[in-house]
């Protein structure tokens, strides 16, 4: 019984020492970690100087639990392939690059009124 057997694409046969390495254990994996820091840093909210200087002028004060749900806005948006976004919150609007996931300029619902949103490739409609 000399002849090889194959069961789909396994061949029973010899097994030599080297089919049995292992990876050592610490040896660096083949994706490097990101930094903690980093990781926060890509997943906060930022706001331009433009941005800051239209949410004074226009009174707008964000709220914690706003800027996590803008920030949940930019999480969809980043998974459709958005470049630059318009997210509508209640009477608010504002323009985000997606990518560097930073609030470019901002509006009260007066400022929306007869207002065309250029250079957009997406809306997100937080309710």
């Amino acid at each position: 019984m000399s002849d090889r057997m194959t069961v789909g694409q396994l061949y029973a046969g010899p097994i030599t020492p080297n089919m049995l390495q292992r990876p050592k254990t610490g040896e660096a994996s083949a994706v490097p970690e990101k930094p903690f820091a980093k990781v926060l840093e890509d997943n906060l909210l930022k706001l331009s100087n433009h941005a800051a200087k239209r949410l004074e002028q226009r009174g707008i004060e964000l709220k914690t639990e706003q800027m996590e749900q803008i920030g949940s806005a930019l999480d969809k948006a980043a998974a459709k392939g958005a470049k630059e976004s318009l997210i509508l919150m209640q009477d608010m609007a504002f323009i985000v690059n997606v990518k560097n996931r930073t609030v470019v300029t901002a509006m009260d619902s007066e400022s929306m009124k007869n207002n065309v949103f250029t250079q957009i490739d997406s809306a997100v409609i937080i309710s």
